[in-house]
């Protein structure tokens, strides 16, 4: 949570008038390169899920992160669905380990009934577009692909694309307020 890509997401969402909780699964709280297992992973995004209702519950709750947060953020709810989020959305959804194209890991996605955003880039690693957007089409109108040209998993883009890598962020961060809006018009 204290990487400095998630807390400059937090500051500019912030801007965008969007409040925001990070939190840390346990093994990176204990610097450990190893995961935590897949149900203690669950359990910590409830726990968290939990938190930003009881302390603002009067705001429209979205759940999501970055890679790894995102996936295991939709694997709770398609398990059992997170109280009060109206919608779960992907910083650079990790569909597969580079160079293994498979759409295994996002089988899940299938059993998420509440509005699903992809924030990817084009030159993501974790994600082949040939698998991905596919996959967003099979997963109907609740879900929507962002695609952030050049950017790579960490939103990242060379030089030769003309645009910084600030100028992308501030694109995806605008794409989530306006996507969040859309499902929230009630306010954010």
């Amino acid at each position: 949570m204290h990487h400095p890509f998630m807390a400059a997401v937090a500051k500019e969402l912030g801007t965008l008038g969007i409040a925001t909780l990070r939190y840390q699964f346990p093994y990176m709280e204990n610097r450990r390169k190893r995961p935590d297992p897949p149900a203690l992973c669950h359990a910590t995004v409830r726990a968290a899920v939990a938190a930003a209702h009881h302390l603002l519950p009067s705001l429209p709750l979205f759940a999501g992160g970055k890679s790894f947060g995102g996936r295991m953020t939709s694997q709770a709810q398609a398990l059992t669905p997170l109280a009060d989020v109206r919608g779960i959305f992907f910083f650079g959804f990790p569909l597969h380990p580079p160079k293994q194209p498979s759409d295994a890991r996002a089988q899940h996605l299938i059993q998420i009934k509440i509005p699903l955003l992809f924030l990817q880039g084009t030159r993501d690693t974790f994600a082949e577009m040939a698998l991905l957007e596919p996959l967003v089409r099979r997963l109907g109108a609740g879900a929507r692909l962002i695609l952030l040209q050049d950017a790579d998993h960490s939103f990242h883009v060379p030089a030769r694309a003309g645009r910084s890598d600030a100028q992308v962020q501030t694109d995806m961060l605008n794409a989530l307020a306006t996507w969040a809006g859309s499902i929230a018009p009630d306010g954010l």
